[in-house]
């Protein structure tokens, strides 16, 4: 299309055209031929190019996708909190990297118990915190809470429980400068006790340096963020105390003396005395055995008729003699001691006995009466029973 209009002033740039029909339109002079002036006719042709307007609309088409996808789909998530050590004072907690996403950080704050402890410096940068100064034996809560451009997002919330003083599996050491005799008792000791493992460097969970000199990066490192430089000997007297010791005895530099007294170590039984524990638990195990018979030539037996107590040989002896036939004897009878001792022996001695005393008896114009037994003055009615003879017994064959 074919256009005629009027020039009707050129200044600073911009002319001023006229239509037809008296129209004004500011129109850039240096677009028009050189030399037009005021009064001056252009003829402008004006045409629509729609292969390059179609062209500009697929190319916004596809910056608007761009800006929907980059910042409408993806969207901040909540963070990730997790309790990593526990000890009885302290605790120290991790989470996963920060995904903001488009948006842009404003904070990130740690609640405990529900209440605001703190806000976490660097949030981007560190992903763990360390919490000291907790109640030995006591439940704590703790979440963490994310605000960015795009909003606010909050994390579970998580749960512990501060170990109690007899728990040694919170405790965590990174060694130091040592002897390898002395490192290797010291992985030992951690075993027994239950404690983690050595590290190979200082971390935020690390709870005790143990070395034996203070030289080093592991222990410089140790002695920048404020972590305890003990001895091996603290590990150990953990253990035979069976809970956490304090650690000022237990410094570098710090003297022997002002350790407090421990417990004395368990020590094994000799073979001895294990020996004799076995024999036992064998006896123990063993069915129980009859008891023996009790022997008739003992001097239990004299004492007992001596006492005058029953016998249970004296009385088999009798049964058998009443069996037997009887015959006369010509010996004079003795007293009740005499009788009961020659009762005591074997059917073998008895028969000797009475042999020996026939014999005498018809050779002997006058017999001796028996002796009475002999007492002593200082005896009572406790002495009754005695396992030990008394003088007249000392001539009884046994």
């Amino acid at each position: 299309m074919l256009i005629s209009l009027t020039v009707g002033k050129v200044d600073a740039g911009i002319a001023i055209l006229l239509t037809e029909d008296r129209r004004l339109i500011e129109f850039p002079s240096i677009l028009l031929p050189q030399g037009i002036s005021s009064g001056s006719i252009v003829d402008i042709q004006v045409s629509r190019n729609n292969s390059a307007e179609l062209a500009a609309a697929t190319a916004f088409s596809q910056l608007q996708e761009e800006i929907y996808t980059q910042f409408g789909i993806n969207a901040p998530t909540k963070p990730q909190l997790r309790i990593r050590n526990a000890t009885q004072t302290s605790v120290v907690l991790e989470w996963d990297p920060i995904n903001l996403a488009t948006a842009s950080l404003r904070s990130l704050t740690l609640y405990r118990n529900k209440a605001k402890s703190g806000s976490i410096p660097n949030p981007t940068t560190y992903t763990t915190t360390k919490i000291s100064g907790l109640a030995v034996d006591s439940p704590y809560s703790f979440h963490l809470v994310l605000k960015t451009s795009a909003g606010t997002y909050t994390s579970d919330e998580v749960t512990v429980h501060t170990q109690k003083m007899t728990d040694l599996s919170g405790i965590t050491v990174c060694p130091g400068v040592m002897p390898p005799d002395v490192r290797e008792n010291l992985e030992i000791t951690l075993q027994r006790i239950g404690a983690k493992p050595l590290q190979d460097f200082v971390r935020i969970d690390t709870t005790h340096f143990v070395c034996t000199e203070g030289r080093g990066q592991a222990w410089e490192r140790a002695t920048e963020m404020n972590i305890p430089v003990v001895r091996p000997e603290w590990v150990e007297a953990c253990e035979r105390e069976g809970r956490i010791v304090g650690v000022r005895g237990y410094y570098l530099n710090a003297d022997p003396r002002s350790r407090p007294a421990l417990r004395p170590r368990p020590q094994a039984p000799p073979a001895q005395q294990q020996q004799q524990q076995q024999q036992q638990q064998q006896q123990q195990q063993q069915p129980p055995q009859p008891p023996a018979a009790p022997q008739k030539n003992s001097l239990d037996h004299v004492a007992a008729a001596a006492a005058g107590s029953p016998d249970p040989s004296q009385a088999a002896a009798a049964a058998e003699q009443k069996d037997l036939p009887q015959q006369p004897d010509t010996t004079q009878s003795t007293d009740d001691v005499t009788g009961k001792e020659e009762r005591s022996l074997s059917p073998a001695a008895d028969s000797g006995e009475k042999g020996k005393k026939a014999s005498s008896t018809s050779t002997s114009p006058n017999p001796q009466p028996p002796r009475p037994p002999a007492t002593s003055k200082d005896e009572s009615s406790d002495d009754i029973g005695a396992t030990t003879p008394s003088k007249e017994f000392d001539d009884v064959p046994i």
